[in-house]
Parts: structure tokens; sequence; C-alpha cells
């Protein structure tokens, strides 16, 4: 069953990511943190790992196809990433578990009220 959850779980991330341009880790971490009962670190590895190639690729074309993605910023954006991500995960090895949830948490609320009061 756990499978099944965790199959219907990329797939809404997909359509979340897709539709609202998002990473799909703001559905998929606290997904696999509470069906799947992943450890908090290891949601974000996998998160990340599962990401990589279909939001990447896939998405992209699609946005591209519409003339819908502007190239330049794109790569910065990236150059950025790139640095960050690593630094990020190497910051998130020295947290506890229990304090990785409760920032992840905390992000997705400051995000979410800034989103509804704006």
């Amino acid at each position: 069953m756990t499978w099944v959850l965790v199959s219907l779980l990329g797939l809404l991330a997909g359509v979340v990511s897709g539709l609202f341009g998002v990473g799909g880790a703001v559905v998929i971490i606290p997904g696999l943190v509470l069906i799947a009962k992943l450890p908090q670190h290891t949601a974000h590895g996998t998160s990340l790992a599962a990401l990589l190639l279909p939001v990447g690729l896939l998405g992209v074309l699609e946005y591209s196809k519409r003339q819908q993605v502007h190239w330049a910023y794109a790569g910065v954006v990236a150059v950025g990433l790139l640095i960050g991500a690593y630094f990020g995960a190497r910051l998130a090895g020295s947290i506890s578990d229990v304090t990785l949830r409760k920032m992840f948490g905390g992000f997705l609320l400051l995000i979410s009220a800034k989103l509804l009061l704006s």
C-alpha cells in the first residue's frame, strides 16, 4: 500500500510542480515523512533525487515550447542552485532530524502566509 501511495504522491507533486511552477519538494517531502515514514533527512535526499530528471527535463520542455522560459535567468539561478544545494545539503547533515523538520515546516508556513497575504 505504501508503494501505491508514494506513486500517487509523485503524480500529485508533478501536477503541482507543473501547474504552479514550484518544486515538487513542498509536496514530496511531507508525503515521504508522513506516508512512507522516512526520516526527514532521507525525505529531503529522496525528493532531490526524484525531482532531478522529470521536473528538470520534461517540465522545461513543455514551458519551452510556449516560449515561457527566460534562459538567461534560468542559467543564473542554476548556478546559484548548484552552489546552494551543495552547501544546503552539507548544512542539513549537521542538523537533527527534528530540527530540520521544524525548519522545513516553518519555511512552508512563511511562504504560505506571504502568498496568501499578498
